[in-house]
């Protein structure tokens, strides 16, 4: 007997995001509408209006605006209310916590957004979505994906730390270490032959801290004009 359930298939790393075109409360928006003007997109959804984690998150969000913004990210939400709800909401949080909400929230009542990309989880509920969220980059490309429970709140910290990350990968050709935050150093890729390898063991003290030949790290000239 087969064990596999209904869930959609959640999109990969590197796969095209699925178009989406929704009703939101900026009226009908398409993902497009915003990768093909250059802008990456963190597409998140949220379980339901009116509760108190997504709250918390929607007035994170909302402070953080301005740092969304220099990252030239577009926050697009999506959950599965309508869009009354949704003006309600957040008309509910600007009076309460005197914070402006300035991006689009889909009503995804059909759950075609939350279909496509995965935010139903049968396990947890098949009405509400999960806290997913998706990074995509101007080209229409998933980059990085989170998914968290109901009950927990995302760090808004590590998502802009996410999007700084891989605008930082694009921009230098370079990886990324745990924990790495705005102003340290990068990693450089490891090189692919013998001749390569050796080479970069001599080259500890140029501008680059080499470990071991699969290991160097350097920092980047802005970074290190802080």
């Amino acid at each position: 007997m087969s064990t596999e359930t209904s869930v959609s298939r959640i999109p990969r790393i590197n796969e095209p995001a699925p178009e989406i075109v929704g009703k939101s409360t900026h009226g009908v928006i398409r993902l497009t509408d915003y990768t093909s003007k250059g802008k990456w997109v963190m597409l998140f959804s949220h379980p339901a209006d009116f509760t108190p984690v997504c709250t918390t998150e929607f007035v994170e969000f909302g402070r953080r605006h301005a740092e969304f913004e220099r990252l030239n990210v577009q926050p697009v939400g999506v959950a599965v209310d309508s869009v009354y709800a949704h003006i309600a909401w957040i008309r509910n949080i600007e009076e309460n916590f005197k914070v402006k909400i300035q991006f689009p929230l889909i009503a995804d009542l059909d759950q075609k957004v939350a279909q496509a990309f995965g935010m139903v989880h049968e396990a947890v509920s098949d009405t509400a979505t999960v806290r997913a969220v998706f990074f995509i980059d101007p080209k229409n490309t998933i980059r990085a994906l989170l998914y968290y429970p109901l009950n927990l709140g995302r760090n808004v910290d590590e998502l802009l730390r996410v999007f700084e990350a891989l605008q930082t990968a694009d921009q230098n050709a370079c990886a990324l270490p745990a924990n790495w935050k705005p102003g340290d150093a990068v990693i450089i890729p490891a090189p692919i032959t013998q001749a390569d390898a050796e080479k970069r063991v001599q080259s500890n003290g140029s501008g680059v801290d080499v470990t071991d030949w699969y290991f160097t790290k350097k920092k980047l000239a802005a970074a290190a004009a802080d």
